[in-house]
């Protein structure tokens, strides 16, 4: 069964970066589109960018576009994304997850994808 494992979040300061990670283990990774989401107490998951299984197509929240960078590296079960220019609105769980919808995977609905993982906090505060 295939597992997700989130890492690098943590604190940064307005303008600051950050590389958040999706390890993958104990599955076929190669053919499932990945995204990313993020949740902050009280609100609904929403999808923040997604990824082919290639990596030849991607996909961005309006609010992260020409900031975030989605990518992926098949041969070590990773993806991964770039976070810059970071602000205080993006402080939220990040959340990685699968999915087959391959129709429908760029719209980014949560119940589209699977296998979610832990989730790592990242805080933007000065």
């Amino acid at each position: 069964q295939l597992q997700l494992v989130e890492s690098g979040g943590g604190l940064a300061q307005p303008g600051g970066s950050l590389r958040l990670s999706c390890a993958a283990s104990g599955g076929t990774f190669d053919f499932l589109m990945v995204g990313w989401f993020r949740q902050v107490p009280g609100k609904d998951r929403e999808g923040v960018s997604a990824i082919s299984p290639m990596g030849e197509m991607t996909e961005y929240e309006d609010s992260v576009k020409g900031r975030y960078t989605i990518s992926r590296d098949n041969r070590k079960n990773m993806v991964y994304l770039h976070m810059n220019n970071l602000k205080p609105e993006d402080t939220a769980v990040y959340y990685c997850a699968v999915s087959e919808a391959y129709t429908t995977w760029t719209r980014m609905i949560p119940t589209d994808f699977h296998s979610w993982g832990q989730g790592t906090q990242v805080t933007v505060s000065s």
